[in-house]
C-alpha cells in the first residue's frame, strides 16, 4: 500500500510544507542557512534538505528549530491541507501548498511573498493582473534560475 510518505521517492508534501515554513521563518528573522545550521549543530546542506523537504525533520529537531527561530511548533504546519486532501489522487486543481513551496523556493518569489501583504489593498489587484499578463506573454521555462 502506498502512503503519502513514500510515493515514488518524491519529497513528501508534508515535509515540503514544513521545510517551506522553516525557510519563511528563517528569512523573516534574518538568519542565513549557515547561521541556522550552526545554531542547530548541522551543516548548511542539511538545512537546505530540510527546507526543500528532501529530508524529514524529526520531532526533536523541529523543536530545536522552533526555539532557534522563535516560532511555535504549530507555525510549521499552518496552512497545510488536511490528510484527506493530501491523500486524494483525484484532485483536479493543484494543491496550494505546492504553489507556495514553488513560490518561496526562489529568491524573487520569497521577496514577492514578503512584500505583497504590505502593498495597499487597492493595488494588489493591479499586481495580480500584471502577473497574469506576464504569464500569458511568456510561458515559464523549466528550471530557470
Amino acid at each position: 500500500m502506498t502512503s503519502v510518505h513514500d510515493t515514488d521517492r518524491a519529497p513528501n508534501i508534508v515535509d515540503q510544507h514544513v521545510g517551506m515554513r522553516i525557510r519563511l521563518r528563517r528569512k523573516a528573522v534574518g538568519l542565513s542557512q549557515d547561521k541556522l545550521a550552526e545554531a542547530l549543530g548541522l551543516t548548511f546542506q542539511q538545512v537546505q534538505k530540510y527546507e526543500r523537504g528532501l529530508n524529514r525533520v524529526s520531532a526533536s529537531k523541529l523543536y530545536d528549530i522552533a526555539r532557534t527561530l522563535r516560532a511555535s511548533i504549530p507555525y510549521f504546519f499552518e496552512g497545510l491541507a488536511s490528510t484527506e486532501t493530501v491523500n486524494r489522487k483525484d484532485v483536479s486543481e493543484p494543491d496550494s501548498a505546492e504553489f507556495l513551496y514553488d513560490l518561496v523556493m526562489t529568491p524573487e518569489g520569497l521577496e514577492l511573498a514578503a512584500l505583497f501583504p504590505r502593498i495597499e489593498r487597492r493595488h494588489r489587484r493591479l499586481v495580480l493582473e500584471m502577473a497574469r499578463a506576464l504569464v500569458r506573454e511568456s510561458p515559464v521555462e523549466a528550471n530557470v534560475d
